[in-house]
């Protein structure tokens, strides 16, 4: 049989990144966040001094660049930018750079040619929809706005220590509202996607429950 492309979405919080990288580490899959190919596009335009809604040099960019996730780990042309795109500056340029047309169709050209041969878990907010619309397994994972800021307000890899959960609340608001109104790949969950609300729920939970989706669909 040949190994799954399984999509994962939703927004910020709902812990998509957490599950995609269990769940890869579980199946012996590739993990890919296309979250992180955003920023790290938007990190580079902002070094290069590019301005946000400059479409053609992003785009441009975004062709021309190399981005390369391994081992937990993103660089792009040879930046290691782990840190660097985890930061709200970063997520607010991302969320910018994410609704220019013309750079979106080249990052779902890319991730569809790092998908192409299946046995992958990516994670994003236009992956059922837009980048795998025929993906095997469809995953849309959400939580209470609540749980989502308290979530990312105590994520290390977002800050450098526990923030306010009002003001991040305020930026994951503006974030949503811009991933589900930009007229480039909106921010939805696709009909035949499985939705999961984690709100509550502990990463054991929700792992186990798709590894049982995954397997009812390898009985199919």
């Amino acid at each position: 049989m040949t190994p799954f492309i399984i999509a994962i979405d939703g927004p910020s919080g709902s812990g998509k990144g957490t599950l995609a990288r269990r769940l890869a580490e579980a199946l012996g899959y590739r993990h890919v966040d296309t979250g992180a190919m955003y920023r790290a596009v938007a990190w580079r335009a902002h070094e290069l001094g590019h301005a946000l809604d400059d479409e053609e040099a992003i785009a441009k960019l975004a062709e021309t660049s190399a981005i390369v996730q391994e081992d937990g780990r993103f660089s792009i042309d040879g930046h290691d930018v782990t840190r660097a795109i985890r930061t709200p500056e970063i997520d607010r340029a991302a969320a910018s750079v994410a609704r220019l047309p013309k750079v979106r169709q080249i990052l779902v050209s890319r991730q569809r040619d790092l998908g192409s041969v299946g046995g992958i878990v990516m994670e994003g907010r236009d992956i059922g929809t837009v980048v795998f619309p025929a993906a095997d397994i469809k995953l849309y994972l959400d939580a209470s706005p609540d749980e989502r800021a308290r979530r990312r307000a105590n994520d290390p890899a977002h800050s450098s220590g526990p923030a306010q959960v009002a003001e991040v609340a305020t930026l994951m608001t503006e974030r949503d509202r811009s991933d589900q109104t930009r007229t480039a790949s909106p921010l939805y969950a696709a009909d035949d996607a499985v939705v999961i609300d984690t709100t509550g729920k502990s990463i054991e939970q929700v792992v186990k429950k798709v590894l049982a989706i995954v397997r009812s669909k390898c009985e199919v």
